[in-house]
């Protein structure tokens, strides 16, 4: 069984990268800091990350023994929501986030974790909610919050590790 302490810390080549086992995990899962899983290629891992620790699409990490795993966001359940304007889609996440819920951001979409009260209260704020599966990836929040390697390759999240 694979023992995963640790963020890796160098630089890893798109060649590479595509040839690393992956740890691909819902967001649930990826909130937490110690548990028991199987990678994609049906190794057994534990990992013991530190208290607080996020995974996010695209983390690398690395066992005792030096093999470094690409971890990947599952697909899973998610409220997917849209607007007729960009003043609707803001007023529903100001909402949302008022309700401290976990929220993807996109340009002209909200994803978010299933649940019917909240569900209820966007269409009742006029957007379109509708159920699908896809990664989940929510914003970290305003004080950091998850871990971003020095492998990333977008600086969607630079500011996250000053």
């Amino acid at each position: 069984m694979l023992r995963i302490e640790r963020y890796a810390d160098r630089e890893v080549d798109e060649a590479e990268l595509h040839g690393l086992p992956k740890l691909v995990l819902p967001f649930d899962l990826r909130r937490k800091s110690r548990f028991r899983t199987t990678l994609a290629n049906g190794t057994e891992a534990a990992l013991f990350l530190q208290r607080g620790s996020v995974l996010r699409d695209g983390d690398l990490l690395e066992a005792e023994d030096g093999t470094l795993i690409r971890v990947e966001s599952a697909p899973e359940n998610i409220l997917f929501v849209t607007a007729d304007s960009p003043y609707a889609l803001i007023r529903a996440a100001y909402h949302l986030g008022n309700r401290h819920t976990p929220v993807e951001l996109g340009e002209d979409y909200l994803k978010l974790e299933p649940d019917p009260v909240l569900q209820e209260m966007l269409v009742q704020l006029g957007v379109t909610v509708r159920e699908q599966t896809s990664p989940f990836q929510p914003e970290p929040g305003a004080y950091g919050g998850g871990h971003r390697g020095l492998h990333s390759h977008d600086d969607s999240h630079r500011d996250e590790h000053p």
